[in-house]
């Protein structure tokens, strides 16, 4: 970050970036994908640096990715409908299925059916 470290001990630096009024934490990450049109970087156990610089942040990862195929990682690329929509999550699936007592293939069509609106598919499903 300050021109290859030049023997600056880790305290002084930290001191330096308090006076200019930077901020730094480590963020716990599992895992971190940055997703591109032709495909997906993941990284596993990466070290992400949270820098907050008076208002501005930026976050920094250290890590080896790895290349694979544009939305084999899941989230909203993956699971979404045909037509490009958005993926509906895990989460409202289970409350969908719990609630109205189906499996979660039923849930997941239901609310896929209704936009993702989790009232209308419960009444769908009752």
């Amino acid at each position: 970050m300050f021109g290859g470290g030049g023997g600056l001990n880790p305290r002084k630096m930290e001191q330096m970036m308090e006076q200019m009024g930077i901020d730094v934490e480590d963020v716990e990450a599992e895992e971190v994908i940055i997703r591109t049109d032709e495909y997906d970087l993941v990284f596993n156990d990466a070290e992400v640096t949270k820098m907050d610089a008076r208002g501005q942040e930026t976050y920094q990862i250290i890590g080896s990715p790895e290349q694979v195929e544009s939305g084999a990682t899941g989230g909203a690329a993956a699971g979404a409908d045909e037509e490009g929509g958005s993926a509906i999550p895990d989460e409202d699936v289970e409350i969908v299925a719990t609630r109205t007592g189906v499996s979660e293939d039923e849930a997941r069509e239901a609310l896929e059916a209704n936009d993702g609106d989790l009232a209308a598919a419960v009444e769908d499903l009752e």
